[in-house]
């Protein structure tokens, strides 16, 4: 890695099934290192080369054998390290600007079966049922077991229009169920905004994209110019935001901070792994081309009374914003704990339409934490009582994937410290397991958006008193 990885970017979580992986590109420079080869080690990989293209009981090609001893290395790292091939690469390409093909999930391995981590709001999965946690066993009549997770997300892409049958385990249902999704096009929506109710603003942003920031700032103008004059209150929803491009973090979390307040920081084994990303345009246009989109946007929106949404499917870059309004004082953080993806991918091209996706640094908040396994803790928990206990009983969080990576001041298992809202269950009811949406945007019914609104308004009482 060189100077460019830093003139690039760094990128978010996962594989996504046939649509995208949450990451932002960096291309790699030559870079003479010296390297002490396992010779043993080494001689022991030629025999058993050796040995599978001589008597294995098919022929097998240099390049299958090759391909999957670089999977291997990279998958045996941690559950984000992965090789991506032509396909892949080209897939994750397209999928930065917010429009490719496939169902809408975003899956990892574990076990040897594709898991969820998250569909995504408004695709052809998450309209289908498919839920954060799913164990996917087949993939029409072909057993995941025994797949690569890529060839299980080649499988999962295709043309729009057709269907796949997903057969799927689900944590508390007696048999697998079967969903059968139709692939399309999928345009995500990476902000939305309405006025919640006059003087109180509502955001949510449901990945980082390419135009994430820009998008974010065009919404605030146009909720205060709806609010004829400034906001009393603003909610910020990054609840099941599985997180996407750097850059997109620190443009959201400029919109709201100080210039040049710390947003997060990296750190990692070489000098170029080490960053510190500030609420600047330098950091958040990063030689994009673009003119400062957030320099127009009204000076209100950097002190207005906020609350940001988080749960146990926000991760990532949404991981990255709420620490940064955390540590800052600048938000209140309410909802439930977040996945605790603080780990940073590099893609790295290897020059034959192929690259390696590697982690390379860890994140860290403002004031020092560590968000790998740990995630977000909400200064106030807050749980949908539709949902009470799904999050910390049944959510997958980064800490439950194999091979993840550690956090490197001592994981946290246990729940957030801080107190539910009076009158919540604390504990999951018979039957909620399957239950992770979040509601539909801006619903009345919205539990947690509610009472995110209810603090707002007791916060701009204090004020005016």
């Amino acid at each position: 890695m060189s100077r460019r990885l830093k003139e690039y970017g760094l990128i978010g979580i996962g594989l996504v099934a046939g649509i995208l992986v949450s990451l932002q590109f960096s291309a790699v420079a030559d870079k003479d290192t010296e390297l002490s080869l396992p010779v043993e080690e080494l001689r022991a990989f030629s025999e058993v080369f050796g040995r599978i293209k001589s008597d294995y009981v098919e022929p097998v090609s240099d390049k299958t054998l090759i391909t999957s001893a670089i999977n291997g290395m990279l998958s045996g790292l941690d559950p984000h390290s992965a090789y991506l091939d032509a396909d892949a690469f080209k897939e994750l390409q397209v999928g930065t600007q917010g429009e490719f093909g496939g169902l809408g999930i975003e899956v990892g391995m574990e076990d040897g079966l594709v898991k969820v981590i998250s569909p995504i709001e408004d695709t052809p999965a998450f309209n289908a049922g498919v839920k954060s946690g799913d164990l996917i066993i087949k993939l029409d009549d072909t057993l995941v077991k025994g797949l690569t997770l890529n060839d299980a997300v080649k499988r999962m892409r295709g043309k729009p229009g057709s269907s796949i049958l997903l057969t799927i385990v689900r944590k508390n249902e007696p048999k697998p169920l079967q969903i059968s999704v139709t692939r399309a096009v999928i345009k995500v929506q990476s902000v939305k905004s309405k006025l919640a109710e006059p003087g109180f603003g509502f955001v949510r942003v449901t990945q980082f994209q390419e135009h994430t920031g820009e998008n974010l700032a065009t919404a605030l103008q146009n909720l205060q110019k709806q609010n004829n004059g400034p906001l009393q209150g603003l909610v910020l929803d990054l609840r099941n935001d599985p997180g996407g491009l750097l850059t997109g973090a620190v443009a959201v979390s400029a919109a709201f901070l100080p210039k040049d307040a710390l947003v997060v920081y990296t750190e990692g084994r070489t000098e170029d792994a080490k960053m510190r990303l500030t609420a600047s345009p330098d950091n958040y246009l990063r030689g994009s081309g673009k003119s400062d989109y957030l320099k127009d946007l009204p000076e209100a929106f950097k002190t207005v009374p906020m609350v940001v949404l988080v749960n146990g499917g926000s991760a990532s870059a949404s991981e990255i914003v709420a620490g940064a309004l955390q540590d800052q004082k600048r938000a209140v953080i309410m909802g439930t704990q977040s996945f605790g993806k603080g780990s940073v991918q590099t893609i790295l091209p290897l020059g034959n339409n192929t690259a390696i996706k590697l982690t390379t640094a860890r994140y860290y908040t403002p004031s020092g934490r560590s968000i790998q396994a740990k995630g977000i803790v909400p200064d106030i928990v807050v749980e949908d009582p539709a949902t009470a206990g799904f999050d910390n009983a049944f959510r997958l969080r980064e800490v439950d994937l194999d091979k993840h990576l550690s956090n490197s001041q001592g994981e946290d298992k246990s729940e957030p410290t801080a107190k539910p809202a009076k009158g919540q269950q604390t504990k999951a009811k018979d039957g909620d397991a399957g239950k992770v949406e979040v509601a539909e945007f801006g619903a009345k019914n919205d539990y947690q958006l509610n009472q995110a609104l209810n603090l707002l308004k007791g916060m701009s009482i204090l004020r005016g008193k």
